[in-house]
């Protein structure tokens, strides 16, 4: 009788041991990030925006910060919008970037002046990184610079 060969318990053993400790080590693809709870807005003056950016997400959960905040503005109607519907129907006004955004709760002013645009509504959205955004802030009344 022959006794067993050291490679094939070896080889064996090594199988084993791959077999059990490759593969995936994780999620390899980012979850999906959370939308960020609406910020509070209030205009200071009638043309200058006051902006506290949100400090968790939808979830509750904390946020490491926001990617921009864009201003929307929607033409004045009949009646006074909801903040989706100046959201879905509204055109982008402005935006302010990374890093000129100050950390979640930090507040930040905006100098609406040169704008030129008729009476109408405004919303401001913050924006997650991967063009995620946050849940609109409330309704606010933009009037026109003739005023």
């Amino acid at each position: 009788m022959s006794s067993p060969s050291l490679a094939n318990p070896l080889l064996a053993i090594t199988l084993c041991f791959l077999t059990l400790h490759c593969g995936r080590k994780g999620d390899p693809i980012p979850r999906p990030r959370a939308a960020a709870q609406a910020m509070e807005v209030r205009l200071e003056g009638l043309r200058q925006l006051r902006m506290v950016l949100p400090t968790a997400d939808v979830k509750g959960e904390g946020l490491s910060g926001v990617e921009l905040v864009r201003v929307l503005y929607l033409p004045l109607g009949l009646a006074k919008p909801t903040p989706e519907e100046v959201f879905s129907r509204g055109e982008v006004l402005l935006e302010r970037h990374r890093p000129d955004l100050p950390g979640p709760g930090g507040v930040l002013l905006m100098d609406l002046k040169n704008l030129q645009r008729s009476s109408g509504w405004l919303v401001v959205v913050a924006v997650r990184l991967g063009n995620v955004p946050g849940r609109p802030s409330e309704v606010l009344p933009w009037m026109a610079p003739a005023f």
